[in-house]
């Protein structure tokens, strides 16, 4: 089966396609489809953003649509920034006006435990939605370290290596990232599915 890849994100691409290759899935890039459609993520979770992106893509495409939601919540901040965390500083906020935000709100509070939190969505031309959840727990430190990643990853440290997620490898992210555990989870939801038809 085709489904459409709802990132102009090829890293993700790749990792979709990698977990979900023994489904008998292939993807659809939405730059093969020459598609580009804007959705307002303005759900209240991970999931009503996922969901909503997916079946925006499928109804776009007329086929199936793969998307997901993501982001970081610390335990002190009462799972801030959460679904606003690529906006936290505001709508044009740039990684390092959020990562700044978000340590000055941290000031002085010692409780620095966090994790990211991915949402993956596959709307079904029948209807159907599945859906898979991943989380990554961790602890924010004060100073970025690392050249990897995007996002909070520089200042998101994997208490089992003792690296930030911005000095982890692609490789070695991709491997647990909550990404991957959405993915996996998604998948596991979708064979699940498939085989109660």
């Amino acid at each position: 089966m085709k489904v459409l890849a709802a990132t102009t994100n090829q890293g993700k691409i790749r990792e979709i396609s990698d977990i979900l290759a023994h489904a008998g899935v292939s993807f659809v890039s939405l730059a093969e489809l020459g598609l580009r459609i804007d959705v307002l993520e303005d759900g209240a979770t991970f999931e009503e953003n996922a969901v909503k992106k997916a079946i925006a893509f499928r109804d776009a495409a007329g086929m199936p649509a793969l998307a997901d939601d993501s982001g970081l919540c610390v335990e002190a901040l009462a799972g801030a920034p959460g679904v606003y965390s690529a906006r936290y500083a505001g709508p044009s906020a740039s990684d390092q006006d959020n990562i700044k935000l978000l340590l000055e709100r941290l000031a002085g509070i010692p409780n620095r435990q966090a994790h990211f939190v991915c949402v993956a969505a596959l709307a079904l031309t029948d209807g159907r939605v599945v859906i898979g959840r991943g989380e990554f727990p961790g602890m924010i430190i004060d100073t970025p370290r690392g050249s990897g990643g995007f996002g909070y990853d520089p200042i998101f440290l994997d208490t089992v290596t003792g690296k930030t997620f911005a000095e982890l490898s692609l490789s070695e992210k991709n491997a647990k990232s909550h990404r991957r555990r959405a993915l996996e989870a998604l998948r596991e939801a979708w064979l699940k599915v498939e085989g109660e038809r």
